[in-house]
């Protein structure tokens, strides 16, 4: 308690000279007590509208978040969806409260934005304190069981035609950028609507495979355990815990630069959807949370339930984030250029 005295004097010539001003650093600058959210509220700022999936995994975690942070606390969800979820990440970052009663969840995209200079960007996501993040929406190629194509060696050497939709898709994303980093034969064929009717054409024949979102394969139970549809690669480094088998694209990457290139773009999927602190967040407070959400996603009432409504919780921690953020503030200025220039949108 001696330790604290000089805090509290401090605070009380801060209290009367600076108002709020004051009040607030001294609410950062205090240790923070073992009961400090004992009957507090908690906000989580979602930036997507009521529905979204964002919107719907965090008032799902709310539920089981609470009963884990020392206190238990009460979560009230706000949605705030206006520019994409861009408006709540600025918020969270400039905003909200600096005292750990804030947090916050947002495009999995915003780092890869605030990097590319996306203009109504204000977030630096290298200060945020990350909390962790849950889904793994990876990415992969499948190639129907006539196609010539047997691994991803082949692509190398015989061309796979593919369906395509509209260019910020993944139908065409994923395979413009191997053929342009990796220099693959991928032979895209546009006029699709999505992969449900990419997965038709597969059937007639017309195209060979296709290029998108793990999630909208797995609706294809019965195909897979046939064997007509076979998944070839996954975009992603990070293992789909489902398929593990599938090897990663990343394998036949040769320079450092080609794995660059392909993180740039393809880690906004391994950021999950993130959840975040602002910053300054005193550590305890940083720390007490972490390891609440750990628990939450961990919590075999949520994992169990998780399954039965089949929400993707796989669980992302916040030093996977951080790496993520780091790794992505290493990309050359000339490859970031390039990026803009051959993707012009990596939603």
């Amino acid at each position: 308690m001696v330790l604290h005295r000089p805090i509290a004097t401090i605070c009380l010539v801060l209290g009367v000279s600076l108002g709020a001003l004051g009040a607030a650093w001294c609410q950062a600058a205090s240790p923070p007590s073992p009961d400090f959210y004992k009957n507090k509220q908690i906000r989580l700022i979602i930036g997507y509208p009521v529905g979204n999936d964002y919107d719907l995994a965090g008032r799902f975690l709310a539920r089981y978040l609470a009963k884990h942070i020392p206190g238990e606390p009460t979560i009230i969800v706000q949605n705030m969806p206006s520019a994409a979820s861009i408006a709540a990440a600025n918020f969270v970052y400039a905003q909200a409260p600096r005292d750990g009663t804030v947090f916050g969840s947002f495009s999995r995209n915003m780092p890869s934005q605030a990097l590319m200079g996306q203009a109504n960007v204000e977030a630096d996501p290298r200060r945020f304190n990350w909390l962790g993040a849950t889904s793994l929406p990876a990415r992969v190629c499948v190639r129907w069981v006539t196609a010539p194509i047997r691994s991803p060696a082949d692509l190398f050497t015989q061309e796979f035609i593919v369906g395509g939709a509209g260019a910020g898709s993944s139908l065409n994303i994923l395979p413009t950028v191997f053929n342009h980093v990796l220099g693959t034969k991928f032979r895209v064929i546009p006029g699709y609507k999505g992969t449900t009717d990419t997965i038709l054409a597969m059937e007639r024949g017309e195209v060979q495979g296709a290029c998108a979102s793990y999630g909208q394969f797995r609706i294809y139970e019965q195909l897979i355990r046939d064997g007509k549809l076979v998944f070839l690669l996954r975009a992603e480094e990070t293992p789909i815990p489902e398929i593990p088998e599938v090897p990663s694209i990343f394998d036949y990457a040769k320079t450092d630069e080609q794995r660059q290139f392909m993180r740039f773009i393809f880690s906004s999927t391994e950021f999950g959807r993130p959840y975040a602190l602002p910053p300054d967040v005193p550590s305890e407070r940083v720390a007490i949370l972490r390891e609440a959400f750990a628990a939450a996603v961990r919590d075999p009432d949520l994992v169990g339930e998780a399954a039965r409504i089949k929400m993707d919780m796989t669980y992302r921690p916040p030093d996977h984030l951080e790496r993520l953020v780091a790794a992505l503030y290493q990309t050359p200025p000339a490859l970031i250029e390039t990026v803009k220039k051959l993707v012009p949108s990596v939603q």
